[in-house]
């Protein structure tokens, strides 16, 4: 049987699990072990409650540059298919996404930085928003996002007008859930990510860096109230609590 954590993979060595996962977490005594798969191969999935995918820099069908993502793909898959919980953020929505066969490419803007999105009716019924207001502050950092049609037995949760998909789920599963948008992420993140990714992130997207800077702190709180909210909301799902 399984026991009672997460296994959270991260794909680079400074985009690890952002302060508001870690801070949820911790509020809710849910332990994980971390997978870093650049450098280290997947452990079994069998001692983990569900499965949490952060995001990173390969695309979905980039095997060829990252050889890990095969596995990881089989990983994901296995997780869906034994009734585990999955959270997928950025390219782990995107690799979910890809499993469940949708079709994920180049949107026609980068986003990045803070916006509005919300809750579709299916989201707004869905067990992992409950308590959370239909219009939805997210925090944004991706070129590429999951193109429509969703195949069937797949529903949209969250859009916004930068991304037909912000968050996807499967009908009648709402253990397995991905989000286009990093709201695990605060403040002192998004620094990291700017300092590290900043050539990537600002060539073409129209953003001011020393803007997103002045504007991270200022949605900490809220952002970090939302994602609480949203994490107990999961772990109650996944079985953790």
């Amino acid at each position: 049987m399984a026991g009672k954590k997460f296994l959270i993979v991260q794909h680079l060595d400074w985009e690890g699990p952002g302060g508001h996962l870690l801070a949820a977490l911790a509020e809710n005594q849910i332990a994980f072990d971390l997978a870093e798969v650049w450098h280290q191969p997947l452990p079994l999935l069998a001692p983990y409650a569900g499965l949490i995918v952060l995001g990173g820099s390969p695309n979905v069908d980039e095997e060829a540059q990252f050889p890990y993502l095969k596995p990881l793909k089989a990983m994901i898959k296995e997780t869906v298919n034994s009734g585990r919980a999955y959270l997928g953020f950025c390219l782990g929505h995107q690799l979910l996404a890809h499993v469940l066969g949708c079709q994920v490419g180049p949107l026609p803007r980068k986003s990045i930085g803070f916006i509005t999105g919300h809750l579709t009716r299916r989201g707004e019924a869905h067990p992992v928003f409950q308590g959370l207001p239909a219009e939805m502050r997210l925090f944004k950092w991706h070129g590429q996002g999951v193109i429509l049609p969703l195949p069937p037995g797949l529903e949209i949760l969250a859009a916004s007008p930068a991304a037909p998909v912000e968050a996807l789920g499967i009908m009648n599963n709402p253990r397995v859930v991905g989000l286009q948008f990093d709201n695990h992420a605060d403040a002192r993140d998004v620094a990291k990510w700017l300092t590290h990714d900043r050539e990537w992130a600002l060539a073409g997207s129209g953003v001011d860096p020393e803007a997103l800077l002045a504007q991270a702190p200022r949605e900490e709180v809220a952002m970090g109230e939302s994602f609480r909210r949203f994490m107990g909301n999961f772990c109650r799902i996944a079985g953790l609590l």
